[in-house]
């Protein structure tokens, strides 16, 4: 990567178009139009220009005029012409706004002299904790894991190139019954596993802990046995204690391979760490008085959510049997986050299925007081994976799929596209290189899938169409990456050491749209930070790529004459450098061959 400066962060256009407008409508309206949007959006059209306004339409019952006469006094007072060309009023009242190639220009100079390339840091930095990923200790990760931890990874990554100090936090399930269920069942059947370190593979732990719910369910004796184990672990017994620490850890290995492949980096903070905390959330909602017992168990009784005969839905705090549920756990992982995190802003990244058991959480902690008026929450829900059909996806025996096997599936598919493709164009490659490209293409394929999708949704899984080499897939990414890097070996350019501050000249319409489209990223990372849709940044890096292509294909860069060659490679360095920091911030690596 070029070592370049870090420069004053630009303005995007759309701000600095914003800003321009936004005194227009004080200068011609009056100040009580002072911070009116002035509805500004790219055209939608490109023969209506870039940028378009449709605010005279808006003000025009307020002000009680035509919004074409509006539309005139707004770009009589505009001071855009270093900008853009003069406005143009259109149809009833828009304000269409084509911006200036030199005004272009400039901006690209400033954003390849960046190595931020443009994209401000955040205004004021803040503590951010995002809660993804969450596996169960004693259970595999399988595919429905696949979509907290990756959409997790890339808002954390989005947020921390805004520069904000992010804890990405592993909310573990490692406590509860099932620990009880399964130590007593590994007693009986597999006693080693208790005291010895790798003494089973996770998938036998599985298999075991299976046939220990199965037993549970069936065995009052073995029940009792299984609460009295739970009881042992939570009073700290020595021999329980470090039965349940050593299926953690044979967990947790095998959760860091996982996340080793994917290139995820968690801080572990699970279920057990807020079990001393617990009792605290009990007496501190019975002093405030929102703590009502029902049926000898616990509760809050909630505004605005009814149970089936329309009765106000308790939110169970403490069981009848002195357990705790979710609930509590989550009341004080929230409270832990704000007071001794000292979070600004908590992000949960979970299915839909659990919105409404957050809302209810979220409810209780706001109605307690525990949520300062400073602190932003939010649950960011996501939809399901489906197979082939829309149905939930799953192995043929009717399993859910294991995350791993997913994952390694995905790579021999791209090593097995790769070697077809080497011999068929009868070229020679290492085993090194075809295992990384096989790596890279094949992760990489799995996590672009997935974040292109609108994350509300869910989304049918093909290894097929996430590998192919045409489309919205991670594989067209990445070859329009390799295309530069073509044209820096073919041309023997080293892009590093290209002129730090190469004059740009656009002459072309191919290389007009690729600098527009360019100068856009700061203003889809800041969407993305706000509304956390990652296709977002999908559909930017896949739109790059398909103007890079067409700028490539009509614009000649190694046979054009100075000093246009000098432009046309900073054009393609500014296209690589954005793709690599785009699929960064996905989660994904770059190559400089396929």
């Amino acid at each position: 990567m070029p070592s370049f400066p870090d420069v004053d962060a630009m303005n995007a256009p759309l701000e600095q178009l914003q800003t321009g407008f936004e005194q227009a409508l004080v200068i011609a309206f009056g100040p009580e139009l002072a911070g009116t949007d002035p509805m500004l959006g790219p055209a939608s059209n490109p023969k209506f220009g870039d940028y378009q306004s449709n605010i005279a339409l808006v003000l025009a019952k307020q002000l009680g005029q035509p919004p074409r006469a509006i539309a005139e006094q707004i770009i009589h007072h505009l001071a855009l012409s270093d900008i853009c060309h003069p406005p143009v009023v259109a149809g009833p009242g828009f304000i269409n706004l084509t911006l200036k190639a030199s005004y272009l220009e400039e901006q690209l100079a400033v954003m390849h002299s960046d190595r931020r390339l443009g994209v401000p840091r955040a205004k004021a930095s803040k503590r951010v904790v995002i809660d993804f990923s969450s596996p169960n200790i004693a259970k595999e990760m399988h595919v429905g894991h696949l979509r907290s931890t990756i959409i997790g990874d890339c808002l954390a990554r989005i947020l921390e190139f805004q520069e904000h100090d992010v804890l990405r936090l592993n909310h573990v399930g490692d406590w509860g019954t099932q620990f009880g269920m399964l130590i007593a069942y590994l007693k009986e059947a597999y006693p080693a596993a208790l005291t010895t370190s790798n003494a089973l593979e996770l998938g036998d732990l599985v298999t075991l802990y299976r046939q220990a719910k199965q037993r549970f369910d069936q065995d009052e004796v073995f029940r009792e046995a299984s609460r009295q184990e739970v009881v042992a672990l939570q009073a700290g017994e020595a021999i329980t204690q470090r039965a349940w620490q050593l299926l953690c850890e044979q967990s947790r290995r095998e959760f860091q391979r996982i996340y080793d492949l994917l290139d995820i980096k968690l801080t572990e903070r699970g279920e057990s760490f807020y079990n001393p905390l617990l009792p605290a959330i009990v007496s501190d909602l019975e002093r405030l008085g929102l703590l009502v017992e029902d049926q000898g168990a616990k509760c809050v009784f909630l505004e605005g959510f009814t149970n089936r005969e329309g009765k106000p839905q308790p939110l169970i705090i403490q069981k009848s049997d002195g357990g705790y549920n979710y609930a509590t756990t989550d009341l004080a992982a929230l409270r832990y986050r704000i007071q001794q995190d000292q979070a600004d802003w908590i992000i949960y990244v979970t299915d839909a299925g659990q919105a409404n058991h957050f809302a209810q959480v979220f409810q209780v902690a706001r109605r307690s007081g525990w949520i300062p008026e400073d602190v932003t929450i939010a649950h960011v829900p996501f939809g399901l994976v489906l197979g082939e059909g829309g149905r939930k996806l799953k192995t043929r025996s009717g399993d859910t799929i294991r995350l791993q096997e997913l994952l390694n599936e995905a790579i021999a598919r791209a090593r097995a596209d790769l070697e077809a493709r080497l011999q068929e164009e009868g070229r020679e490659e290492t085993e090194e290189f075809k295992a990384h490209v096989a790596e890279v293409v094949g992760i990489g394929a799995v996590k672009y899938a997935d974040l292109s999708q609108n994350r509300t949704s869910n989304y049918v899984f093909s290894y097929d169409k996430m590998l192919a080499l045409q489309g919205n897939t991670a594989p067209y990414m990445l070859y329009a990456y390799v295309r530069v890097q073509g044209i820096s070996r073919k041309g023997q350019i080293n892009f590093e050491k290209l002129t730090q501050n190469p004059q740009l000249s656009l002459v072309e319409e191919a290389e007009l749209v690729l600098a527009k489209h360019l100068l856009q990223l700061s203003e889809v990372l800041e969407q993305v930070s706000t509304d956390f849709l990652p296709n977002r940044l999908c559909q930017y890096l896949f739109e790059l790529s398909q103007k890079f292509n067409q700028f490539y294909d009509g614009c000649p860069v190694l046979t054009a004459a100075e000093p246009l060659q000098v432009s046309r490679l900073a054009l393609c360095d500014l296209t690589a450098r954005t793709l690599k920091l785009g699929l960064s911030l996905l989660g994904m690596q770059t190559l400089d061959r396929m």
